[in-house]
């Protein structure tokens, strides 16, 4: 048994795969040899959104992947500038017409507000709206659990204050360096399970000496130690690659970080971004 053969259960009792490929920035036209090489090394869960512009090229990837669709785990999300009814719907069928596939996974509202007003205005109302529309096509098979992503309490609590299913999921910036104890703790009292996009902190976690020093101490590489601190918090762990030699060495993490040294990773507060500040989740705001 290794990582990829382990899962946690959704509240729902859907099963979701711990370890997942991330498929930000990977072109629709080299994504689908990606998640081929992915479930080819045992991956079974795998990440998208409307907004990577990637779907066509999961979904052939999915299909041609030669194992049979029940064993994957297939993740979308609705593009964040929606938060009307029926342009959600809309765009849920939109999805499954993109990736080619009968029933998706697990779709989230990718962020509470449009990228362009990222923890800016009021769009409770429109939350409530998309949320609804989730809600529906879930409801009538389409999707087999749905949640959320980059939502604080405050969005959680709006979406709760009128829907007839808690998110399954919250997808969340969550790496050594950005560990939101608070939203996390939240989060599992709900019966929330948070997945962990950019578990090595979009890279800005590698030059960081003490990481480096701890993660040569487990003799693993610095990758490796920041997957296994997102698994060790009782995340599912998304690392995004499009080398099958990452990809493997991503999974090769059957090792335990003892609680001094998760205490001092989650106690982390250095991570400079670089010129991936210019992306809202990573601007800080």
């Amino acid at each position: 048994m290794t990582i990829l053969d382990e899962t946690y259960t959704l509240s729902n009792g859907v099963q979701i795969p711990k370890l997942g490929l991330g498929t930000w920035f990977i072109d629709d036209d080299k994504v689908a040899d990606a998640v081929r090489a992915a479930v080819e090394l045992g991956y079974r869960n795998i990440d998208t959104a409307q907004a990577y512009g990637n779907e066509r090229g999961v979904g052939k990837g999915v299909r041609s992947a030669g194992v049979p669709r029940d064993e994957l785990f297939v993740s979308t999300k609705l593009a964040a500038e929606i938060k009307d009814y029926d342009q959600a719907l809309a765009a849920i069928d939109g999805s499954l017409g993109e990736l080619g596939l009968d029933r998706i996974d697990l779709m989230l509202i990718h962020s509470p507000q449009p990228w362009n007003d990222f923890r800016g205005g009021d769009y409770a109302q429109g939350n409530r709206e998309a949320w609804r529309a989730l809600e529906d096509a879930h409801q009538a098979g389409k999707i087999r659990s749905i949640g959320v992503s980059n939502f604080q309490q405050r969005d959680l609590e709006n979406i709760l204050s009128s829907a007839t299913v808690v998110p399954h999921v919250n997808q969340l910036l969550v790496h050594a360096g950005n560990t939101p104890s608070g939203l996390l703790a939240y989060c599992e009292n709900k019966q929330i399970l948070v997945e962990a996009y950019s578990p090595i902190a979009h890279g800005a976690i590698l030059k960081n000496a003490e990481v480096q020093a701890m993660a040569e101490k487990y003799g693993v590489s610095v990758p490796q130690l920041c997957i296994r601190y997102t698994l060790q918090l009782g995340t599912v762990s998304l690392p995004k690659t499009a080398n099958p030699e990452h990809m493997r060495s991503n999974a090769e993490v059957d090792f335990e970080i003892s609680g001094a040294d998760m205490d001092v990773l989650r106690d982390l507060r250095d991570v400079d971004y670089g010129e991936h500040s210019a992306f809202p989740v990573y601007s800080g705001k």
